[in-house]
C-alpha cells in the first residue's frame, strides 16, 4: 500500500459523512420544492415543475423580505466593523481594569439570540417601562415605540449588539500583532494619529476585517430568532427577511413545497455573495 493511499483511505468515512451532511439535505430541499407538498391539503400531490418558485416569487412578501435582508446584512455589518474597530483600538492602549473591560465587552456575543431579543424588547425598548422610554422621558420627548414604528432598525440594534463583540474580539486579536516598533518610528517622524490610522492600522487590519465581513455575512442571512421573538415580521411586512418568509410558508401556511422553493432561493443568494466575499478574502490573504 502506497503512501498516499493508507491517508485517503483513513480521511475517507469523514469525507463520505460530510458529503452526505450536504448533499442530502440539499437533495430533498430541490426534490420537495419540485412537488406538491401542503400539509393541509394532503390529497393534492404530485409534479409541480416551477410552480413553487413562481408561487414564492410572486408572493408579495418576497421582494421586501430580500430588500430587507440585504438592509439587514449591509448595515449589521457596517455597524459592527466600524464599530468594533473604533472600539478595539480605544481599548488596544494599557489601562488599569483593561482585562476586566475587554471581558465585559466581549459578554453580550454568549448572550443567546432569544435572549438578546426578549432583553432588548422588555427592557430596552418597551414604550412604556423600557430604559429608552424613561430617557426620553426624562428629557421630556414622547417615549418611541421601537418595535411598532422602527421594527426593522430595531432588529438591525438587536443583532448589531450581540455581533459587536465577535467582531470587536477579532480586531483586539489583530492588533496584538502590530509591529510596535513600527508605530513608534512612524510618532517620532511626526505622523499623526489620521494618518496612523490610515497607512499603518487599517492595512494591518485588512485580513481581521475581511474574515469579520465574511463570517457575519454567513450567520446574518438566517437571522430569525430576534425577528420571531419580537416582530413576529411586522408590522406587516415591516421586518420580515427570507429566512422568516420560509418560515411562514412552511409553518404558518404549512406550504413545505414553496417553502422549499424559497430555501433554494435563499441558498443561491447566499452562494451569489459567497462568490464576492471569498474573492475579497483570498485578495486579502496574498496581499
Amino acid at each position: 500500500m502506497s503512501n498516499r493511499t493508507l491517508p485517503r483511505l483513513l480521511l475517507t468515512p469523514a469525507v463520505v459523512s460530510l458529503l452526505l451532511w450536504m448533499i442530502v439535505p440539499l437533495a430533498m430541499t430541490l426534490y420537495f420544492s419540485a412537488i406538491r407538498y401542503n400539509l393541509l391539503q394532503p390529497d393534492v400531490t404530485g409534479f409541480a415543475g416551477w410552480e413553487n418558485y413562481e408561487f414564492f416569487v410572486t408572493d408579495p412578501s418576497f421582494w421586501p423580505s430580500v430588500w430587507h435582508t440585504l438592509q439587514l446584512l449591509g448595515s449589521v455589518i457596517l455597524i459592527t466593523v466600524i464599530a468594533g474597530l473604533a472600539i478595539a483600538l480605544l481599548i488596544d492602549a494599557p489601562f488599569p481594569g483593561r482585562g476586566l473591560v475587554r471581558v465585559l465587552l466581549i459578554s453580550p456575543f454568549f448572550v443567546m439570540p432569544t435572549v438578546n431579543a426578549l432583553l432588548w424588547k422588555h427592557m430596552m425598548m418597551n414604550p412604556i417601562y423600557g430604559v429608552l422610554a424613561q430617557v426620553w422621558a426624562f428629557f421630556g420627548a414622547e417615549p418611541v415605540n421601537w418595535l411598532q414604528d422602527w421594527p426593522l432598525l430595531s432588529i438591525i440594534i438587536m443583532v448589531s449588539w450581540q455581533w459587536l463583540p465577535f467582531a470587536m474580539l477579532i480586531f483586539i486579536t489583530a492588533l496584538q500583532s502590530m509591529d510596535r516598533e513600527q508605530l513608534e518610528a512612524a510618532r517620532m517622524d511626526g505622523a499623526n494619529y489620521g494618518q496612523q490610522l490610515r497607512y499603518l492600522y487599517l492595512p494591518h487590519m485588512s485580513r481581521s476585517i475581511a474574515v469579520v465581513v465574511m463570517i457575519e455575512m454567513i450567520f446574518l442571512v438566517s437571522i430569525f430568532a430576534e425577528i420571531f421573538t419580537t416582530t413576529g415580521g411586522g408590522p406587516g411586512d415591516a421586518s420580515t427577511n427570507m429566512a422568516f418568509l420560509i418560515f411562514k410558508q412552511a409553518l404558518l401556511n404549512f406550504d413545505a413545497g414553496a417553502a422549499s422553493a424559497g430555501a433554494v432561493f435563499a441558498i443561491i443568494l447566499a452562494n451569489i455573495a459567497a462568490v464576492f466575499l471569498i474573492r475579497m478574502v483570498g485578495k486579502n490573504l496574498d496581499a
